[in-house]
């Protein structure tokens, strides 16, 4: 069975907080869609999964451990489990990023 992801038609942005949908959800893997407007930032944080960070459409900085790596569309960046992540808008900039998690075997 397949799942096809239309993006184009997914991606919605909020004004006041960081839009977040999830578009898959099982036992071996989250996908979510997370869309920040100018200046918005998902603060870096530590999770025991193991993490894609997929930029599709903008530019922004992505912070994994106390690297910051600035990246744009069709970008994708892997995080190992329990190392500090998170990402935000550059200024005058919109953000759309797809992240991939899953288990730690």
């Amino acid at each position: 069975m397949a799942t096809v992801l239309d993006l184009k038609k997914l991606i919605k942005f909020n004004p006041d907080k960081i839009s977040r949908e999830m578009l898959a959800e099982t036992a071996e893997m989250r996908v979510a869609l997370m869309c920040l407007e100018a200046g918005q930032e998902l603060a870096p944080h530590k999770a025991p999964l193991r993490l894609m960070m997929y930029c599709v459409q903008g530019k922004g900085e992505f912070i994994v451990g106390e690297e910051v790596i600035e990246a744009d569309e069709r970008t994708a960046i892997i995080c190992d489990p329990m190392v500090s992540h998170g990402f935000k808008a550059n200024k005058g900039d919109k953000l759309v990023v797809m992240a991939v998690v899953t288990p730690v075997d």
